[in-house]
C-alpha cells in the first residue's frame, strides 16, 4: 500500500512540475527553479496526509458513527490547511529563497492554496477509508466463505457417519440370513466382510474423504461377492469398466449405498434370478466420469423414491451436491416393472 502511495505522490509531483510551467515548455524553456518549487510544496502534504492512514484504523476499530467521522476529518483538514501551508513556506525560503508568507502577496494566493489542501486531505482521507472499507469487506466475505466451508464438512461428515452403520447393519443382517442356511458360506462371508471394514476403518483413519474410483469399485465387488454367497445364482453382475477412469477420485463409500440398494429392493423380494449392470465411463472432453448402476428388477414409482426418506440413495446424492454443487449430477430413472437406474456424473479428481 505504501508503494502505491509513494508511487502516487511521485507521479502527481512531477505532473504538477510540468503543468505550472506549461507555458514556458510551449516556448521551449524550462524553469528549473519553479518545477523545484512544485516539487517542494507536495513534500510536506505526502508526510503529513500519510498519518491519516493509522487514523482511519483507529476510526475503524473504535466504530465511530458517520457524523463522529466527519467532525473528525473537517477539524483535522484545517489543521493540516494551515500547517501544509506554514511548512511549504519555510521550505522555500530555506530552500529557494522565496517569501511564501510575504505581505505583499494578495490574499487570494493564501486563500486558494488553503482550498485546495482541503480538497487534497478530502481526497486522501476518501481513498484510505475505501481501501479500508473494501479490506474489511473481503475478510468478512473470506470468514463467510470459511464458514459456509466448515458448515459443509461437518454435514458430510455427519452423512458419511450415518453411511457407516447402515452398511454394517444391513451387511451383518445378510451374514446373518445365511448362517441360517450354509455355515460353511457364512463363515466365508465373515472372512470377506472383515476386508470390507478394514476398507472402512481405512478410510476414516486416515480422514480421507475420497478414494480412486478403482477402489470404490473393489469394495462394491467385494460386497457383491459377500451377497452370492447369499443370493447364489439369482445374482448376475456385468462389469463394464472404463479402465481409463480408475484412478480418479470419488466421495469414498459412494456407489456401494447405490449397489446396495438394487440387492435389497431387486433382488432379495424375488426368487426369480436378476441381473445387475455396473459402468463407468470417461469423458475427457467435459472432464467428468459417468457412474452407472442398474437392475431388472420390478422398479418403483419415481413420486414415492424422491419422497423416500432412506439412507443410502438420499445421502449419496446430498454428498454429491455438497461436495460439487451444480458440477454433479444425480439421476434416477425408474418405472413399476421397469427395472431401477441410477446414474452419477461426478467431475474428475486427480487423487
Amino acid at each position: 500500500m505504501w508503494l502505491f502511495y509513494t508511487l502516487a505522490w511521485l507521479s502527481y509531483s512531477i505532473l504538477i512540475g510540468f503543468v505550472v510551467q506549461i507555458d514556458g515548455l510551449s516556448k521551449a524553456q524550462f524553469d528549473f527553479k519553479l518545477a523545484l518549487m512544485s516539487e517542494i510544496s507536495t513534500v510536506p502534504a505526502a508526510l503529513m496526509l500519510a498519518f491519516i492512514w493509522p487514523l482511519t484504523g483507529l476510526i475503524e476499530r473504535k466504530g465511530y458513527r458517520p457524523f463522529t467521522i466527519a467532525s473528525i476529518h473537517i477539524w483535522l483538514s484545517l489543521v493540516f490547511g494551515i500547517l501544509w501551508h506554514v511548512l511549504v513556506s519555510l521550505f522555500m525560503r530555506a530552500i529557494v529563497q522565496v517569501d511564501y508568507m510575504s505581505s505583499d502577496r494578495p490574499l487570494s494566493m493564501a486563500i486558494w492554496p488553503f482550498l485546495y489542501s482541503l480538497m487534497m486531505y478530502g481526497v486522501v482521507a476518501s481513498i484510505f477509508h475505501t481501501v479500508r472499507s473494501s479490506e474489511a469487506r473481503r475478510l468478512q466475505s473470506l470468514a463467510a466463505s470459511q464458514a459456509q466451508s466448515l458448515l459443509v464438512q461437518a454435514e458430510l461428515a455427519s452423512l458419511r457417519n450415518k453411511l457407516n452403520p447402515h452398511f454394517l447393519f444391513n451387511t451383518l443382517h445378510s451374514i446373518i440370513a445365511l448362517m441360517r442356511k450354509d455355515g460353511k458360506a457364512a463363515e466365508a462371508a465373515l472372512f470377506r466382510f472383515s476386508d470390507m471394514l478394514r476398507y472402512v476403518l481405512d478410510t476414516e483413519k486416515t480422514g480421507s474423504t475420497h478414494v480412486t474410483l478403482e477402489d470404490e469399485l473393489n469394495f462394491v465387488r467385494d460386497y457383491l461377492n459377500l451377497e452370492a454367497l447369499r443370493l447364489g445364482p439369482r445374482l448376475h453382475v456385468d462389469w463394464s469398466l472404463d479402465a481409463a477412469a480408475a484412478g480418479y477420485g470419488v466421495p469414498a463409500l459412494s456407489i456401494q449405498p447405490l449397489v446396495e440398494n438394487s440387492i435389497k429392493h431387486a433382488f432379495n423380494p424375488r426368487s426369480q434370478p436378476g441381473h445387475l449392470l455396473i459402468r463407468t465411463k470417461l469423458r475427457a472432453l467435459q472432464s467428468e466420469v459417468d457412474i452407472t448402476i442398474r437392475d431388472d428388477g420390478p422398479g418403483a414409482d419415481l413420486a414415492q423414491v424422491q419422497a423416500s426418506s432412506g439412507i443410502g440413495v438420499k445421502t449419496v446424492e446430498r454428498r454429491l451436491q455438497l461436495e460439487y454443487g451444480k458440477r454433479a449430477s444425480f439421476k434416477i430413472q425408474t418405472a413399476p416393472g421397469q427395472g431401477f437406474e441410477i446414474c452419477l456424473t461426478i467431475p474428475l479428481t486427480p487423487i
